[in-house]
């Protein structure tokens, strides 16, 4: 049986009344007549509000969400390379927690930060020079306060290469971590922190299952990983209290964010990458809303039945 592809993914460009796009919905793993057409309506549907986003904005946009209960996705250059800024602190996190796994490095260790810390960031610049953290602790500043020193000591532990390596046996050959966080001359010479939509997003749904690590050390990982930054313009487009895995990533002329979202029964992972942008707030309002029509999507899907009826306790008929 044939799987349903959008128009752009045969090859073709699809004349919208404001743009045209190289957009395509496909099914990675499952054919779309499983999908009902109902089904297909919203999935449609989301596909033109990415396109209307896109129109909009003025600057180049990646995309790529990916439903992993039936592996429809929704893609916008989701293989073009794109500046990751601190959305690649996921590589690193990832890389610290599988060291762990492998006895390379003790989570619980303390370790005390060099006095001169690298700004852009967080709050270790804030502390004196003697405090004393667990790598866990830095991974948590990382992550939660998108801390650059504590980034840059965690990546000075766990290597470079070795982060690298890791995305390759990932199957992640586009991520790489080619410089420490404000490291300006290494940007200068082009060792640019990149990644494309498709991978990191991918990335993301790593962390979430805890690939490679046993149980309880995958369920301290989703718990570092699913800290608030309070910089995220995704979560500003989730509901209060939706368990997600995110990092926000900001540069001049750069915004981005890679997501799996915890939907019960139909979770997801997306992100939506942004460069040459003229207005950065334009790009922060484009992910959070992008972020919004994705979860509105996969929360639909996750309540309602084949049908399309969402079964509740509200009396609305017979």
């Amino acid at each position: 049986m044939k799987r349903r592809r959008s128009a752009l993914a045969r090859g073709r460009l699809v004349a919208l009344p404001f743009v045209a796009l190289q957009l395509c919905l496909a099914a990675a793993t499952a054919p779309a007549a499983e999908r009902s057409a109902k089904e297909q309506v919203l999935f449609d549907r989301l596909e033109r509000r990415v396109a209307a986003v896109e129109a909009r904005l003025d600057g180049v946009l990646g995309v790529y969400v990916e439903d992993l209960s039936s592996g429809a996705r929704v893609e916008l250059r989701a293989d073009e390379v794109f500046p990751t800024a601190s959305s690649i602190k996921l590589a690193v996190l990832y890389e610290l927690y599988r060291q762990a796994q492998e006895g390379r490095l003790d989570l619980g260790e303390v370790t005390r930060p060099p006095g001169a810390r690298v700004r852009g960031g967080g709050i270790l610049q804030e502390l004196g020079d003697r405090v004393s953290l667990t790598w866990r602790d830095l991974a948590l500043l990382m992550i939660g306060w998108s801390d650059n020193e504590a980034t840059n000591v965690l990546v000075r532990r766990v290597g470079m290469d070795a982060v690298n390596r890791r995305l390759d046996a990932l199957g992640l050959p586009g991520t790489r971590l080619r410089r420490q966080m404000m490291d300006l001359e290494a940007a200068r010479r082009g060792d640019e922190n990149v990644s494309t939509p498709r991978e990191i997003a991918r990335l993301a749904g790593v962390l979430a299952r805890g690939e490679g690590l046993a149980p309880e050390r995958a369920r301290d990982l989703l718990s570092v990983a699913t800290l608030a930054d309070s910089g995220s313009s995704f979560r500003r487009g989730l509901p209060d209290g939706v368990r997600a895995v995110s990092k926000p990533g900001e540069l001049e002329g750069v915004r981005c964010e890679a997501a799996w979202v915890d939907v019960p029964g139909r979770p997801y992972v997306a992100a939506v990458m942004t460069t040459y942008v003229r207005r950065e707030k334009d790009a922060e309002d484009a992910i959070a809303e992008l972020s919004a029509a994705f979860y509105d999507t996969f929360d639909r899907l996750a309540r309602s039945s084949a049908y399309g009826r969402t079964v509740s306790d509200r009396v609305t008929g017979k």
